[in-house]
């Protein structure tokens, strides 16, 4: 049997475009080594530590990184093609807030994961909400894939109330996923397709 002339791979797509985003609220753009050190006080946030996960009892605070292994971390996420992540800055002051995350490519599939945080400078401003759409209208829209994928746990209904605004949808829940304050927390699954209606390029 003869091969076939002239076939090829097709291409898969990836996060090598790293643009800027701006909406009315945030500018988000490609996360640099230097703001690592805001970001890790960010990250030491209790707030931010309980919600995402990152500790198991009230007022915990999450393992520090050390400031030049975040600084080399992010410097390799800024080079990444399987990863895109975007500072979140406040457009009247330049001020970083918070970071979103498009992870977890899966370039045959069309998917990818999404992470978001803000620190306490971008809460109930609207911030969040706008840094959401943007970030998975790139990965829809600009990048082409079909889906974009989430987890919430179930003691952030306020982080679940932004995905179903912006067009998520919930999936599932993973039962008992997390142990905080010596009870079980479940993890809600959440999505978002090109061909849900929020999500189409043809909405109005």
């Amino acid at each position: 049997m003869s091969d076939v002339v002239g076939a090829s791979e097709p291409v898969l797509p990836d996060f090598s475009l790293k643009p800027t985003l701006r909406g009315e609220r945030v500018v988000l753009r490609p996360i640099r080594a230097e703001d690592a050190p805001l970001l890790a006080v960010i990250f030491q946030d209790p707030e931010v530590a309980e919600l995402t996960g990152s500790v198991h009892r009230s007022g915990e605070r999450d393992e520090p990184y050390a400031p030049e292994r975040l600084r080399q971390i992010y410097a390799d996420w800024a080079q990444a093609t399987d990863r895109m992540v975007f500072a979140v800055e406040d457009p009247d002051t330049g001020q970083v807030v918070g970071e979103t995350v498009l992870n977890e490519l899966d370039g045959p599939n069309l998917s990818c994961g999404f992470r978001i945080l803000i620190g306490p400078e971008g809460r109930g401003r609207g911030m969040g909400t706008e840094a959401t759409r943007l970030t998975v209208e790139h990965a829809l829209h600009t990048v082409g894939l079909h889906r974009v994928s989430l987890e919430v746990y179930a003691f952030n209904p306020r982080a679940r109330h932004v995905y179903e605004s912006v067009g998520f949808r919930h999936e599932g829940t993973g039962r008992d996923a997390l142990r905080f304050d010596d009870s079980w927390v479940d993890v809600e699954y959440m999505a978002a397709l090109a061909t849900d209606p929020a999500w189409s390029v043809s909405r109005p």
